[in-house]
Protein backbone atom coordinates (compact mmCIF):
# COMPACT_ATOMS: atom_id res chain seq x y z
CA UNK A 1 0.00 0.00 0.00
CA UNK A 2 1.17 2.98 -0.49
CA UNK A 3 0.04 6.86 0.18
CA UNK A 4 -0.24 9.63 -2.70
CA UNK A 5 -0.35 13.49 -1.13
CA UNK A 6 -1.63 16.23 -3.08
CA UNK A 7 -1.59 19.61 -2.20
CA UNK A 8 -3.31 22.42 -4.28
CA UNK A 9 -3.47 26.52 -3.18
CA UNK A 10 -7.17 27.94 -4.15
CA UNK A 11 -7.90 31.53 -4.35
CA UNK A 12 -11.33 31.02 -2.39
CA UNK A 13 -12.56 30.66 0.93
CA UNK A 14 -12.77 27.17 2.83
CA UNK A 15 -16.64 26.64 2.71
CA UNK A 16 -16.51 27.81 -0.98
CA UNK A 17 -14.00 24.54 -1.67
CA UNK A 18 -15.78 22.52 0.65
CA UNK A 19 -18.87 22.87 -1.32
CA UNK A 20 -17.32 22.18 -4.13
CA UNK A 21 -15.64 19.06 -3.19
CA UNK A 22 -19.02 17.50 -1.56
CA UNK A 23 -21.97 18.73 -3.59
CA UNK A 24 -23.08 16.14 -5.83
CA UNK A 25 -23.22 18.65 -9.59
CA UNK A 26 -19.18 19.67 -8.80
CA UNK A 27 -18.28 16.17 -7.17
CA UNK A 28 -19.17 14.40 -10.52
CA UNK A 29 -17.28 17.10 -12.37
CA UNK A 30 -14.20 16.53 -10.44
CA UNK A 31 -13.98 12.65 -10.28
CA UNK A 32 -14.99 12.19 -13.73
CA UNK A 33 -11.27 11.90 -14.09
CA UNK A 34 -11.67 8.85 -12.44
CA UNK A 35 -15.14 7.24 -14.18
CA UNK A 36 -16.75 9.52 -16.26
CA UNK A 37 -20.42 8.73 -14.55
CA UNK A 38 -18.54 8.85 -10.28
CA UNK A 39 -21.28 9.62 -8.16
CA UNK A 40 -21.29 9.22 -4.38
CA UNK A 41 -24.29 8.83 -1.76
CA UNK A 42 -23.45 9.43 2.23
CA UNK A 43 -25.78 9.96 4.80
CA UNK A 44 -22.74 12.29 6.19
CA UNK A 45 -22.71 10.59 9.85
CA UNK A 46 -19.22 9.28 11.27
CA UNK A 47 -19.64 5.23 11.20
CA UNK A 48 -22.30 5.92 8.47
CA UNK A 49 -22.31 4.47 5.32
CA UNK A 50 -20.84 6.36 2.33
CA UNK A 51 -21.07 4.61 -1.77
CA UNK A 52 -18.47 5.89 -4.36
CA UNK A 53 -20.14 4.43 -7.75
CA UNK A 54 -19.57 4.34 -11.05
CA UNK A 55 -22.64 4.92 -13.81
CA UNK A 56 -23.77 0.96 -13.35
CA UNK A 57 -23.73 1.29 -9.41
CA UNK A 58 -20.47 -0.50 -8.62
CA UNK A 59 -18.07 0.62 -6.51
CA UNK A 60 -16.39 1.09 -3.22
CA UNK A 61 -17.99 1.05 0.27
CA UNK A 62 -16.67 3.30 2.65
CA UNK A 63 -17.62 5.79 6.07
CA UNK A 64 -16.94 8.73 7.45
CA UNK A 65 -14.26 8.73 9.99
CA UNK A 66 -14.06 12.09 11.12
CA UNK A 67 -15.71 15.24 9.81
CA UNK A 68 -15.04 18.30 10.71
CA UNK A 69 -17.00 20.66 8.13
CA UNK A 70 -15.45 22.99 6.10
CA UNK A 71 -11.81 21.70 7.97
CA UNK A 72 -11.62 18.06 7.17
CA UNK A 73 -13.12 15.02 5.84
CA UNK A 74 -11.66 11.58 6.45
CA UNK A 75 -13.13 8.40 4.82
CA UNK A 76 -12.19 4.66 5.42
CA UNK A 77 -12.48 2.44 3.17
CA UNK A 78 -14.26 -1.21 4.27
CA UNK A 79 -15.16 -2.91 0.60
CA UNK A 80 -16.90 -3.04 -2.61
CA UNK A 81 -20.36 -3.74 -4.11
CA UNK A 82 -20.69 -5.40 -7.48
CA UNK A 83 -23.77 -5.85 -9.04
CA UNK A 84 -26.09 -4.82 -6.04
CA UNK A 85 -24.06 -6.96 -3.84
CA UNK A 86 -21.78 -5.91 -1.27
CA UNK A 87 -18.69 -7.02 0.13
CA UNK A 88 -17.10 -6.41 3.38
CA UNK A 89 -15.32 -9.95 3.86
CA UNK A 90 -13.69 -11.63 0.79
CA UNK A 91 -10.21 -11.99 0.98
CA UNK A 92 -9.46 -9.66 -1.79
CA UNK A 93 -11.60 -6.84 0.09
CA UNK A 94 -9.57 -7.64 3.70
CA UNK A 95 -6.18 -7.23 1.51
CA UNK A 96 -7.06 -3.49 1.41
CA UNK A 97 -9.53 -2.62 4.18
CA UNK A 98 -9.69 0.22 6.67
CA UNK A 99 -7.37 2.32 4.26
CA UNK A 100 -8.16 5.74 4.45
CA UNK A 101 -8.84 8.82 2.28
CA UNK A 102 -8.03 12.26 3.79
CA UNK A 103 -9.12 15.78 2.76
CA UNK A 104 -7.62 18.69 4.39
CA UNK A 105 -9.01 22.69 3.81
CA UNK A 106 -6.57 25.14 5.41
CA UNK A 107 -7.70 28.80 5.06
CA UNK A 108 -5.02 31.55 5.09
CA UNK A 109 -6.32 34.74 4.68
CA UNK A 110 -7.56 34.31 1.00
CA UNK A 111 -6.49 31.54 0.13
CA UNK A 112 -7.58 27.82 1.19
CA UNK A 113 -4.87 25.07 0.58
CA UNK A 114 -6.51 21.73 -0.06
CA UNK A 115 -4.67 18.70 1.11
CA UNK A 116 -5.65 15.21 0.31
CA UNK A 117 -3.78 11.88 1.56
CA UNK A 118 -4.82 8.65 -0.31
CA UNK A 119 -4.13 4.94 0.38
CA UNK A 120 -3.77 3.47 -2.41
CA UNK A 121 -2.79 -0.40 -3.83
CA UNK A 122 -0.04 -0.33 -6.20
CA UNK A 123 -1.85 -1.59 -9.07
CA UNK A 124 -4.17 1.78 -8.95
CA UNK A 125 -1.47 4.31 -7.95
CA UNK A 126 -1.04 5.21 -11.83
CA UNK A 127 -5.50 5.95 -12.52
CA UNK A 128 -5.31 7.78 -9.12
CA UNK A 129 -2.88 9.84 -9.73
CA UNK A 130 -3.62 11.05 -12.82
CA UNK A 131 -7.67 11.30 -11.55
CA UNK A 132 -6.13 13.98 -8.75
CA UNK A 133 -3.86 15.75 -10.38
CA UNK A 134 -6.63 16.61 -12.80
CA UNK A 135 -9.76 16.63 -10.45
CA UNK A 136 -7.76 19.07 -8.12
CA UNK A 137 -7.49 21.56 -10.86
CA UNK A 138 -11.09 21.15 -11.63
CA UNK A 139 -11.58 21.93 -7.92
CA UNK A 140 -9.47 24.59 -7.99
CA UNK A 141 -11.19 26.35 -11.48
CA UNK A 142 -14.88 25.97 -9.87
CA UNK A 143 -13.82 27.45 -6.55
CA UNK A 144 -12.11 30.01 -7.88
CA UNK A 145 -14.96 31.29 -10.48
Amino acid sequence: METLVYSIKIHAPQQKVWDVLWTLDSYQAWTKFFSPSSTMQSDWKVDGKTYFLDGEGNGMISTIASIEEPKQLIFKHLGIIQNGQEDLESDEVKSWAGTLEKYFLLESGADTELHVEVDVQPEYIEMMDKGFKQGLEAIKQMSES
